[in-house]
């Protein structure tokens, strides 16, 4: 997906000396910029949920991986 945005003339050229440091290019610096960002604010949220909330969250995460196109009987399910 293509996005416009407006950066501040001073960071160009910094971005474009990372970019030159890291045999990369700017569009990829400013990805790898932007992925950090998103994961550390992730980490962030994490780290102030309760214990409660992580076990939800944990438990959803567990339920989305289900598959749900097998079924299982009203007897199976119930056996002891």
């Amino acid at each position: 997906m293509r996005k416009i945005i407006d950066i501040d003339d001073n960071l160009i050229p910094k971005l474009k000396l990372l970019a030159a440091l890291e045999s990369s290019s700017v569009k990829k610096i400013m990805e790898d910029a932007v992925t950090w960002y998103i994961e550390q604010k992730q980490k962030e949220q994490m780290n102030t949920l309760s214990l409660e909330q992580k076990e939800d969250l944990g438990l959803l995460l567990l339920m989305q991986q289900a598959t749900t196109v097998s079924l299982v009987d009203e007897e199976e399910l119930f056996k002891q």
